[in-house]
């Protein structure tokens, strides 16, 4: 029986329907072609995701220490008011929260104790270093600053000191100091390194995986802003700029420049953000406006589109703590936007088929169901590899709870289905048992971050009686590069999905082939992992989640819809990318979640003149939908020929 793993840990290639007319021309794809083999020498592949690791490992780093800081400022705040109770709150948060170790208040905290978690016993070595990290957070408060050391020992990074000083307390100089373990950088980089195949995963016997190199070497961008504690609503050093015309790359260098700042994030077409530390807002609204005449400047609380919606254009910012810093991908598929139509119903299911979900994590509490476990049915469907967990809060992580992340729904709920083991694989068996469980258990949309290239007609069977009820299933393409489908995403039934990066470019690892339907932000990704913590990881199996995520909203925006039409919302109202219209490499474009919302709000039911419910779907995506049956039926005739 063959092997199913994570698409994050292996790869699977998409299903999807080309066009005819769609794709590019013979000399462009030849043009491309050749750019993709010259840049597939293995050394050149190995280089570039490992810089994608380093760039994983660095954005976790950043989510931990983030979200650190976040529970220090809120036990400061406890023990200021409290520091009896506050010393029992550390004491049970050492234990729902076991990276972190130990809680230290500095200062006049009468009856304040410090907390240690019982498993926090570094050896001499480490416990010296640890003292030493500790005398210069002591140091810090004294001048009310905040602290953060670097991870330690070098040799082998185990923990980090943060102190954060206590708020309107500057006379007293007080504040609290924690230490946290780093262990889940070393959990994310053995988790990418088969993610992206850095090293062989898994042993495959005959069904080998071929892989080639990117499109192009060029370095990713990760969108940062900055700090947003006091909940302002704007970025104070970034603005929103958007050009008459697209800039150069000399253009954009010398403004990188000139107000000595980081590389811009493209957010759509001439849309840019720029940030820089030493210029506010104000004064790179003035930069701007006086030296490159653009169409508009705004402060970076808008993400603008080309289209007029006729609704409040303000995008909903949540307050969740990694939201602005971390979270690019929703707000870059017009997510915050899409809130105005639709945060998802809690009828609307999605099964995430995989390593199961943490059921304790607390920015998932609410918002999953008992689910199966296929592997031990007698346990609960715990995630033990965390890429599960991960997926899950992609789609519905809690919004506006200012813990974590936000998802990309705010009432949808997840069926987690542990279909993988703790090395991440399944057999065909599971993955199409775990698709029959969900299906007859409420599911409305399916995700399959999992795949394999070889072809299992058991799997293709329950992919059939998934569709067959309706539900939508929707599968990541694989990380490896390469144009040579695989399953279950290239089954016709599935919407398959790859993955873009920050600028929109199609991600290295990503796969492509004629077959794509859709992209979705794959890079860094935040979202919630096992433990109560967050990581950031890169994958197409993080960007089909948030396909899926769509899917749900779709869904519950317009409940009439069946699952091909809610395919062809997504299909048809993706932001185009690469080539114009549909191209091996970009699909039909990536997903853009308030234009489906839009389109899927105008297919509301009609009755018919017996009175009788009927929904032909929304009217502006019949052309299409024709030419897709078209496609279909060309595509059943060659066959038999």
């Amino acid at each position: 029986m063959k092997k199913w793993t994570l698409l994050s840990l292996s790869a699977a290639v998409a299903s999807a329907l080309v066009l005819p007319g769609c794709a590019s021309g013979p000399a462009q794809n030849s043009q491309k072609a050749q750019q993709v083999q010259e840049q597939s020498r293995p050394e050149s592949e190995h280089r570039l995701k490992q810089k994608m690791l380093m760039q994983d490992i660095n954005a976790t780093d950043k989510l931990t220490r983030r979200d650190a800081r976040m529970h220090l400022q809120d036990l400061s705040a406890r023990y200021v008011q409290n520091p009896k109770a506050a010393s029992r709150y550390a004491a049970d948060l050492t234990q729902t929260h076991p990276h972190l170790l130990a809680v230290l208040p500095y200062g006049d905290f009468n009856g304040a104790a410090e907390v240690r978690s019982p498993s926090f016993k570094p050896s001499a070595d480490k416990n010296k270093e640890l003292t030493s990290y500790i005398r210069f957070a002591k140091s810090s408060l004294l001048r009310g600053k905040s602290y953060a050391s670097p991870a330690f020992p070098q040799s082998s990074p185990k923990y980090f000191v943060t102190a954060v000083p206590s708020t309107g307390d500057s006379k007293q100089r007080r504040g609290v100091i924690g230490v946290f373990s780093s262990g889940i950088l070393e959990k994310v980089e053995n988790h990418q390194r088969k993610n992206l195949r850095l090293i062989p995963y898994p042993r495959e016997g005959k069904y080998s995986v071929e892989s080639v190199h990117p499109d192009t070497l060029r370095d990713i961008t990760v969108k940062t802003g900055s700090d947003n504690e006091n909940a302002s609503h704007f970025y104070e050093n970034e603005v929103v700029v958007t050009f008459k015309t697209t800039p150069t790359k000399n253009d954009l260098q010398r403004i990188e420049q000139e107000i000595d700042g980081c590389k811009p994030s493209k957010v759509l077409r001439n849309t840019y953000i720029f940030h820089a530390d030493n210029k506010s807002m104000k004064e790179l609204d003035a930069y701007f406006r006086k030296n490159w005449d653009p169409k508009y400047v705004e402060p970076h609380y808008l993400y603008l589109t080309n289209e007029t919606t006729g609704l409040d254009e303000r995008t909903e910012i949540p307050n969740d703590v990694l939201f602005s810093e971390y979270q690019w991908n929703l707000p870059i598929t017009s997510t915050n936007q899409g809130w105005k139509l639709s945060k998802g119903t809690n009828d609307v299911i999605v099964a995430v088929v995989d390593t199961g979900v943490d059921l304790d994590h607390p920015d998932l509490a609410g918002r999953t169901l008992p689910g199966y476990n296929v592997i031990n049915p007698d346990e609960k469907p715990m995630d033990d590899v965390g890429h599960g967990t991960h997926v899950a809060g992609i789609i519905a992580a809690n919004v506006n709870n200012r813990e974590g992340i936000a998802g990309m729904t705010w009432n949808t709920k997840i069926l987690p289905v542990k279909a993988l083991d703790s090395s991440g694989s399944g057999t065909t068996y599971s993955v199409a048992q775990g698709i029959i469980w969900a299906t007859d258990h409420g599911a409305k949309v399916i995700n399959l971050s999992l795949g394999n290239y070889a072809e299992a007609q058991f799997l293709h069977d329950a992919i059939q009686y998934a569709f067959d009820h309706d539900v939508v299933v929707i599968a990541a393409t694989g990380n490896d590069n390469t144009e040579r489908p695989g399953y279950p995403a290239a089954y016709q039934e599935v919407l398959s999905v790859s993955a873009t990066d920050s600028s929109q470019k199609r991600a290295s690892f990503s796969n492509f082939g004629d077959y794509i339907d859709v992209m979705a932000p794959g890079e860094s990704i935040a979202s919630t992992y096992p433990g109560n913590q967050y990581a950031a990881l890169s994958g197409t199996s993080m960007a089909s989640p948030h396909v899926a995520a769509l899917a749900a909203l779709i869904r519950s925006e317009n409940p009439q819809l069946k699952n091909t039409e809610v395919m062809d919302i997504i299909r048809h109202t993706t932001e185009d990318l690469g080539t114009p219209g549909r191209d091996k490499y970009y699909g039909f474009g990536q997903i853009n979640v308030l234009s489906a919302l839009q389109a899927a709000g105008s297919g509301n039911a009609n009755e018919n003149a017996n009175g009788n419910v009927q929904n032909p779907g929304p009217v502006q995506l019949w052309p299409q939908q024709m030419e897709e049956e078209l496609y279909r039926l060309l595509k059943r005739l060659n066959s038999r020929s």
